[in-house]
């Protein structure tokens, strides 16, 4: 029986598309069998394979990649911040840049935006994220903040974020891989929480969203005088072990400025806010609800303060 297409909703042309997938055959055999998710958990979730897959785009003829890259996923050359042939090895394209004008930030102090390019599944209140990926599937906030092992009084975090409202932001690797401040505010320090580097990709998600809280991440407390405290993830996916932050702590930033970025590979950014301090707009609601993704670009409106 032929696989079943990953499929999303583009906000911007208002239908349903189906995803053009890089690697797709690679990650079917190591997902969707058992033979390939032996393989998996014998390399996959290993650094040494991501560092290998690193180095490898890092070499300077992997800038031969990059055309044919852009023709076959119709990519915007345009918005590139650099001319194609300046880019000298294709993990240096990978994490480009892009000119001011390519993401317009959405306006009004009240409104949150997007941290990345994606698809994107929301959640208003994230103890009723289950299922969406794989039927009756979840996980909790004790193993997302990396406190599954503490006892409840010392699960600071899972307790202050409790009841909150949750977006997740799936970036494939033909999208722009800089991720950016969903809101103005002052950042804290960056924390690494140690995890493999399975796939996040809904060929691998569809087999165990708990993915997402075993994979490595860092984790970054943004505070806003608007939404309140918001935490603002970053995970790691086969290929992508490296997440760069170009930030300063303790260093107030506007809406939309740059946070970091992903080497090559495709990932995950995931975003939560306290209860009662954001509210979803409703089409990614209705959206997330049918359990299709919304495809959005980074700047544009993800919800706003009631």
């Amino acid at each position: 029986m032929p696989a079943a297409p990953i499929q999303f909703y583009n906000r911007y042309t208002k239908s349903i598309e189906t995803e053009a997938i890089y690697g797709e055959r690679w990650l079917r055999l190591a997902y969707e069998n058992p033979v390939g998710r032996f393989m998996v958990w014998a390399f996959a979730k290993r650094a040494v394979l991501s560092m290998y897959f690193g180095w490898r785009m890092g070499w300077k003829y992997s800038a031969f990649k990059i055309l044919p890259f852009i023709v076959k996923y119709n990519l915007s050359v345009d918005e590139f911040a650099k001319k194609v042939f300046d880019y000298r090895t294709f993990n240096e394209f990978f994490s480009r840049a892009l000119k001011k004008t390519a993401r317009p930030i959405a306006d009004g102090e009240r409104v949150a935006i997007f941290p990345a390019d994606g698809r994107h599944l929301v959640f208003p209140n994230v103890d009723l994220a289950e299922g969406f990926y794989v039927k009756g599937a979840k996980f909790t906030l004790a193993e997302l903040f990396g406190e599954d092992g503490l006892s409840p009084d010392q699960q600071v975090l899972t307790r202050k974020y409790a009841g909150g409202a949750m977006a997740i932001s799936r970036l494939c690797p033909v999208d722009y891989h800089r991720f950016h401040f969903p809101c103005a505010g002052v950042p804290g320090e960056p924390r690494l929480i140690k995890g493999a580097l399975y796939s996040v990709s809904p060929i691998a998600l569809r087999r165990n969203i708990n993915y997402l809280v075993r994979n490595k991440r860092k984790l970054t407390e943004l505070e806003s005088p608007v939404f309140g405290s918001v935490a603002c993830f970053e995970v790691g996916a086969t290929n992508v072990g490296t997440i760069v932050h170009t930030f300063l702590s303790g260093r107030p930033v506007p809406k939309g400025e740059e946070k970091g970025l992903f080497k090559f590979g495709g990932s995950c950014t995931i975003t939560i806010f306290q209860a009662g301090r954001i509210r979803f707009d409703d089409d990614l609601v209705a959206r997330s609800r049918e359990c299709v993704e919304t495809f959005a670009r980074m700047g544009d409106r993800l919800g706003e303060a009631p």
